[in-house]
């Protein structure tokens, strides 16, 4: 047998320098960094982050990194537990539209957890450290050929894990030797299910979390000389096989490793939900500014896309059409695109327990139907795909419009989308808390020690602390 490929993952991340990284890698990573803090911030004081923060105060322990915006400091594992859950907890965090991934969400809290632990971490560390783990767990993805939904893992932490071990690895300067131990050790520690969206489980927004604490473990084990396995990826009970019945594409991860770099082609999010809900979203955006039909006005609404998209956000039926949680919300095509049409919008606002029970827009979600489009699956297997809208009036128009990809975000949809989180966290802030985040992850390159980009992150302490 040939070597794993745990082994060539392990030396190119030990071996990655900043002078390795093309312009365009370095403006991917900076880009994605900006992008999670800005989703972390949102997350401060979601349901399920007060009661972890709880949990983590009663085990105590070595104060060795930051809940960022709470600003507690707890043992680094911990942290990268509770920012992972923070960033994810909004479904607003970047997406890999072909890996079917979010990437930064595991990756960046463990690599940031690992460089303050290591302690003096410039921001160049932080850059190489992610910028590797980004780009492992994108590739990891990419060679997978069975989608999420059969398979019945959520990619963001099944492979997360090793993307984050990768980065925490990096950062904290492990050798090939013990990077190839740490991935044996995050393999005996990794899961993440599907199941809980389909019982819109709180733990759909924490699984990134547990990849993260479980990067940090594991790299702090293989510092200490723990064994993890070595055939981690191709052994005979290696991850492809006995998680993926060797469904993939190996020669995927490895090409072009260290020249080119997987994680450019990552997509941000602007609206806070299910990747695949994204084109949908746009298209009946798009209906509503071109026809201006008024609710009362739309007798049947017909969605068609590919069959990954239907079972992900319309089914079952009768949940997705009358979603009960905002996280059920999530992940229902039916309710974003009432919304939509409703009120020619959707953010964070939407995807409150308030919003959710709206009646005007649950009226018209009753009345969406999903149909998977032949054409469109034989085109885009499980992919975030093109989406075809046909509004059937009450006066008997029958109108079309199709959207073919997701809309791209610019530099002001970014800097909006910060906006947004840091108004949405809940928590006193400073002032010039966009200002400053933007200006240090612009110039990450020089920061020397990256405890200021942390705190840059912190809010101003509440009535209630």
């Amino acid at each position: 047998m040939s070597q794993d490929i745990a082994f060539t993952l392990a030396e190119y991340a030990a071996a990655l320098r900043m002078r390795d990284l093309p312009t365009s890698t370095i403006a991917a990573t900076k880009l994605d960094i900006f992008d999670t803090l800005s989703t972390t911030i949102a997350g401060t004081s979601s349901p399920g982050i007060g009661e972890l923060l709880n949990l983590i105060e009663e085990w105590g322990g070595s104060e060795q990194a930051t809940v960022l915006v709470h600003g507690r400091r707890v043992p680094a594992h911990h942290a990268a537990w509770v920012n992972a859950s923070m960033a994810h907890a909004n479904d607003y965090d970047d997406n890999h539209d072909v890996a079917m991934l979010h990437a930064g969400v595991t990756v960046i809290p463990a690599a940031l957890a690992a460089a303050e632990m290591a302690g003096g971490a410039g921001g160049d560390e932080l850059l190489v450290g992610v910028t590797a783990g980004l780009d492992v767990v994108c590739r990891l993805g990419l060679a997978s050929t069975v989608g999420i939904v059969e398979s019945g893992f959520i990619y963001t932490q099944l492979l997360g894990t090793f993307g984050a071990t990768i980065a925490a690895g990096r950062v904290m300067g492990l050798t090939p030797a013990e990077m190839v131990d740490a991935l044996g050790i995050a393999y005996s520690q990794t899961a993440g299910n599907y199941q809980v969206i389909r019982d819109s489980a709180l733990t759909k927004r924490m699984q990134p979390g547990f990849a993260a604490k479980a990067a940090l473990i594991s790299v702090q084990m293989a510092r200490k000389g723990i064994r993890g396995t070595q055939n981690t990826f191709q052994g005979i009970d290696g991850f492809y096989r006995v998680y993926l019945r060797d469904r993939y594409s190996p020669e995927v991860i490895t090409a072009g490793l260290g020249t080119r770099f997987e994680h450019e082609n990552l997509s941000f999010k602007p609206y806070p939900c299910m990747r695949p809900m994204h084109v949908p979203i746009d298209t009946a955006l798009e209906a509503r500014e071109k026809w201006h039909l008024a609710p009362e006005r739309i007798r049947r609404v017909e969605l068609r896309f590919n069959e990954h998209t239907y079972s992900a956000g319309c089914t079952p039926v009768e949940a997705k059409k009358a979603p009960r949680t905002p996280i059920d919300a999530q992940f229902s095509i039916p309710y974003v695109v009432a919304a939509a049409l409703v009120h020619g919008r959707v953010g964070l606002a939407d995807f409150t327990s308030a919003a959710v029970q709206r009646r005007e827009v649950l009226d018209l979600a009753a009345r969406v139907d999903g149909v998977v489009d032949e054409e469109l699956e034989r085109g885009w297997r499980a992919r975030v795909c093109p989406v075809i809208i046909r509004i059937e009036t009450t006066d008997g128009q029958l109108l079309e419009h199709r959207v073919d990809r997701p809309h791209a975000m610019n530099q002001a949809g970014f800097a909006r989308k910060l906006a947004d989180c840091i108004a949405f966290s809940g928590r006193p802030t400073p002032t010039d808390m966009a200002t400053n985040i933007t200006s240090l992850v612009e110039g990450l390159e020089s920061l020397p020690d990256i405890s200021e980009l942390v705190r840059a992150t912190i809010a101003e302490p509440a009535l209630s602390d």
